[in-house]
């Protein structure tokens, strides 16, 4: 049972839902256990002049409910952040979240997103494609035009490239038009939307070599501020989703430029290693002996981890932490688990190092695909899940040690290198 104040939220509830139907807003009161809060109190000196100003009564029947594509076009904001350059770029990113979960839930792939000169943006994929009308599972109609709850391939978390994961629905919402094509058995199926609601029915239009999908829309000008998408920002999101899952190749190309498209191409075998390469060269660090990296499923935090670590030439402590290639820059279980077990395993093989001192000049990343990840704070930047801390911990801890004892010379390169501050022989 929800608690507010340490009293009973349903009893707020019930106290609330039985006094009388018609009501005036000065005169309302909510009851907690024992006594009665008015919306004076709750509202001080400026509330009670705003909600004293007219002394009109409302009523269930003043009540407006919003549904559907309307209730996100009355609210933009609520949805994607802003109407400005953020909430813009937030709507791109459910649109290419939906696309690259596509290519990860068929194992591997491609997501190709291109800024049109008309204002438009295109996303083609090749990865597991969704009839309109599905038997199982919602069609990607129903992913369009209403929100749907959120489930990763193979039982693993959604790539949330947005804050939110609401799906494309918001996007469909927020766009003068939107057209979607999915191609499966052979065949190209083609929808339109306008403004989020459908414009007849999907259409067969010819022969298709290969599954996938494609999604045209245009951020509606009536809503944003600006419907001028950065390449910059873009790119260097859809880098770090890259990097984030190896299996995946994602370009971005603007064919806005009068002097001819730009084009970026993303593809990191190795992973969170690469990411962590590149984080060293960027600090302007030289690379330590080596990027010691991992990944492991454990079914206790019913998802996996990739790990990747390296003690460059800079102090300083450079460890970023994601959950479901989103970015958690308050830390949390993850990122505390990762430094217990690197903790525990530099104690271990060097026990006259203080324990200060052993994520000296340590790069990282690491980052968990969690099929239930629990988000804390008014930001969801930090994971809150409190098995997470164990697992990464032991996983952490195991590899390391086993590390350290394979590769003993470059093991006390790294132990010189904490001693140093960062610094090499």
């Amino acid at each position: 049972m929800a608690r507010v104040c340490g009293l009973s939220a349903d009893r707020l509830l019930l106290d609330a839902l039985t006094s009388a139907h018609t009501f005036a807003k000065p005169t309302l009161t909510w009851r907690f256990t024992g006594f009665p809060i008015g919306w004076g109190h709750l509202l001080g000196a400026q509330g009670r002049a705003f909600v004293n100003a007219d002394g009109v009564e409302y009523s269930i029947a003043d009540i407006e409910v919003l549904e559907g594509p309307e209730a996100i076009r009355k609210r933009p904001g609520m949805w994607v952040g802003s109407v400005g350059e953020r909430g813009l770029h937030r709507a791109v990113f459910e649109v290419v979240g939906r696309a690259v979960n596509a290519v990860l839930a068929r194992g591997a792939g491609s997501v190709d997103v291109t800024l049109t000169p008309d204002g438009g943006v295109r996303v083609v994929d090749d990865g597991a494609a969704v009839p309109f009308e599905a038997d199982n599972s919602p069609g990607l109609d129903a992913q369009l035009t209403s929100l749907q709850p959120a489930s990763g391939p193979c039982g693993r978390g959604l790539a949330l490239l947005g804050p939110f994961a609401l799906g494309p629905f918001v996007t469909n919402a927020l766009s003068s038009r939107l057209t979607a094509e999915v191609r499966y058995g052979g065949r190209r199926h083609v929808r339109e939307y306008v403004r989020g609601v459908p414009v007849g029915a999907p259409v067969t239009v010819g022969p298709a070599a290969h599954d996938g999908t494609t999604i045209v829309f245009r951020p509606d000008a009536g809503i944003f501020e600006t419907t001028a998408c950065s390449f910059a920002v873009l790119a260097e999101r859809f880098r770090q989703v890259a990097f984030l899952n190896r299996e995946l190749v994602i370009s971005l190309t603007d064919e806005r430029p009068a002097d001819g498209p730009r084009v970026v191409r993303f593809r990191f075998p190795d992973g969170v290693r690469d990411f962590v390469a590149a984080l060293e060269v960027e600090a302007g660090a030289g690379l330590g002996p080596d990027v010691i990296g991992f990944e492991r499923e454990d079914p206790r935090m019913a998802g996996a981890m990739e790990v990747a670590l390296a003690w460059g030439g800079l102090s300083g402590v450079r460890v970023r932490g994601f959950v479901n290639s989103r970015r958690t820059p308050e830390g949390g279980t993850h990122v505390d688990g990762f430094r217990d077990g690197v903790t525990a395993a530099i104690i271990s093989y060097a026990p006259g190092l203080a324990p200060s001192r052993v994520d000296e000049s340590l790069t990282a990343v690491v980052s968990v695909k969690l099929a239930q990840p629990e988000f804390l704070g008014a930001t969801r930047g930090l994971l809150g899940n409190t098995e997470v801390r164990v697992c990464v911990a032991e996983a952490v801890r195991e590899h390391l040690c086993a590390w350290f004892e394979a590769h003993p010379e470059r093991a006390a390169e790294v132990i010189r290198r904490i001693g140093r501050g960062g610094e090499p022989d």
